[in-house]
């Protein structure tokens, strides 16, 4: 479920990296999105086989760019944000069916806070995983959240009008912060611009993350033999697991072709929140020396998460309980062969 859902995710990432790429040329062309897309995985995982070291210099200065350019965002929009005094806030909820509209947009949004479960995929290169992993990962939601509703409060603020005129369009920008900053009134030109940079290596540090992630993850697969042994090679010097980061690329080249963010960020959402809730029944089977938080948290978790699923598109869901079937058959097969 894990690869299935961060395959998607970046594909996703891979195109919108294409659209706001295309979008600042003034490019619209579908051809031209795939094949950007493409070559924006193909460079990526070649970043990822030349190893460790060099994957995390490359993210470093793209997660640099991309909180230089929000911050900005943020602080330029403060001032409005103070001087509205939270009009625009008020009423909190409209729409005709506002708690349907806000559990769908949940289950969409759930995807964009997952990035921490990265960190846990590489317990074996960091020193002290039990104890450095846990920090890292409460220390990513604390900064996620507050950036991400700090965000959403200027965003609100400065371009009200631009949400309605998109919602009652019934359309989707690739860049719709950079077309928040560009109309919605904050007075300064090269916020417009620095919005797209940022958008741009957004995209390419979640695409960069999520196939150094999902090579680990399918490394550790191929350990257990729940895919076939070779995808466990590692390169000459022990460090990389270079079958595991390519079938990945590939994996990941295939969704890009579908060429359709909407539908592959869609497919990741259930699948990201049916493999959360397996984790939170995982947590549950913990014995009390392994378990670092209260039991009541997956519980929670597990309810919260198989409810969410299913507030996605209903073609989603089905596929996705399609390919649950399909992959609980492979792991009966697989472990019959084995014991054979």
């Amino acid at each position: 479920m894990f690869l299935l859902a961060k395959s998607a995710s970046a594909a996703t990432a891979a195109l919108g990296f294409a659209g706001y790429l295309l979008n600042a040329f003034g490019v619209n062309n579908q051809t031209w999105l795939v094949l950007t897309a493409l070559t924006a995985v193909v460079v990526l995982t070649i970043v990822v086989l030349s190893g460790i070291r060099r994957s995390n210099f490359t993210n470093i200065i793209i997660v640099s760019i991309t909180l230089f350019s929000l911050v900005m965002f943020i602080l330029v929009g403060v001032p409005q944000v103070v001087s509205s005094a939270g009009e625009n806030f008020t009423p909190f909820f409209a729409g005709d069916k506002p708690l349907a509209s806000l559990l769908q947009a949940a289950a969409l949004m759930f995807v964009a806070y997952t990035g921490y479960g990265r960190i846990a995929t590489l317990g074996e290169e960091v020193k002290e995983p039990r104890r450095t992993i846990p920090r890292a990962i409460a220390l990513t939601m604390i900064v996620t959240c507050l950036l991400y509703m700090s965000i959403a409060v200027v965003t609100v603020v400065v371009g009200q009008e631009v949400i309605n005129k998109l919602s009652q369009a019934d359309v989707s920008l690739a860049a719709p912060l950079e077309v928040i900053a560009r109309v919605g009134g904050l007075g300064v030109p090269v916020i417009p611009k620095l919005i797209a940079i940022g958008a741009v290596t957004a995209m390419l540090g979640v695409l960069l993350n999520l196939i150094l992630g999902l090579s680990r993850v399918l490394l550790a697969m191929g350990r257990r033999r729940d895919v076939p042994k070779v995808i466990a090679r590692l390169n000459s010097e022990q460090t990389t697991p270079y079958i595991a980061v390519i079938v990945v690329g590939v994996a990941i080249a295939f969704l890009v072709l579908i060429g359709d963010v909407k539908t592959t960020w869609s497919f990741s959402a259930f699948n990201v929140l049916i493999y959360y809730a397996i984790t939170n029944f995982a947590a549950l089977k913990l014995s009390s020396e392994e378990r670092l938080y209260p039991k009541w948290l997956g519980w929670v978790g597990l309810a919260a998460c198989l409810f969410l699923a299913f507030w996605v598109e209903q073609q989603i869901w089905l596929v996705g309980l399609g390919l649950i079937i399909v992959g609980l058959i492979w792991h009966s097969l697989i472990h019959r062969l084995i014991n054979e």
